[in-house]
Parts: C-alpha cells; structure tokens; sequence
C-alpha cells in the first residue's frame, strides 16, 4: 500500500518521544495524533469519512500487526484513539511504535490514493507541525 508520495513523509513519531520512552508514552503521543488528524481531516471528508479510511487502515496494517485489531471496535462512524491506545499500552514501546506508524503511514497511503499527495500534504502537514503533538518530554521551551 505504500507508494512513493507517501515515503517522503517522515516517520510519525520521529523526534516526538525521548528514547527512553515506555508503550505508555508512545500509545498516548499516537491517540493524540489521531485526534489531530481527525480534527484536521472532518471538515473536508466528515467524521465518518476518516472513520472509514482508519478502519481500513487498521485492517491493512494488521496484517504486520495482527494485535492491532485485538481491541478495535470494529467499523464506527468515529475514529476511537482510546481503544488503540489501550491496545499500544499492552506492547513493548517498540512494538507499539512500529504498529503506530504502520497505522499512520497505511492511513496516509490511502488519503493520498483518494486526494492525491498535493491535498494530503496540506491537509495533515500541520498535525506533523503542530506544537501540541510534541511530547512534554521533548519541550525545550520551558
């Protein structure tokens, strides 16, 4: 599912976690940004539109990592960052990495494949951007 368009995005979660980071850490950093892009992604295809690419997005990526889908809900007309991060906080912080940004980059494979790289670069480059998904633990500002 992964096409040229989409390996330039960067790693998701690159920068965003300190190393030592824990499956705790990593579960809630990968919530927040499906939040994001649920936020950034609604007034242009609706809630149930970014439900619908997540859910297949989970079903694909499951195929690497079969655990996602222990604890998915199933087909809802929202997306439920709780239930991912339930299931992420059961791994390893590896692992819950791996599966997060295999979520993230089969979703973005799809968006593109819908709206074309052009669109998906601006409407999900600020969620990359935005100062709120960087981890308290990486904020040098204070």
């Amino acid at each position: 599912m992964e096409s040229p368009e989409v390996r330039r995005w960067p790693a998701p979660l690159a920068g965003r976690l300190p190393p030592e980071a824990g499956p705790e850490q990593v579960a809630a950093l990968v919530a927040t940004l499906w939040l994001q892009i649920d936020q950034a992604l609604h007034p242009i295809i609706g809630h149930r539109g970014v439900a619908a690419l997540y859910h297949r997005g989970v079903t694909l990526s499951a195929a690497d990592h079969p655990w996602l889908l222990v604890g998915h809900p199933g087909l809802l007309p929202v997306i439920d960052p709780a239930a991912l991060r339930a299931t992420l906080v059961q791994r390893t912080a590896d692992e819950a990495a791996a599966g997060g940004s295999a979520l993230f980059q089969t979703f973005l494979a799809l968006l593109t494949s819908l709206v074309g790289p052009s669109l998906t670069d601006r409407l999900l480059l600020p969620v990359w951007a935005h100062p709120s998904a960087v981890s308290p633990a990486q904020d040098s500002s204070s």
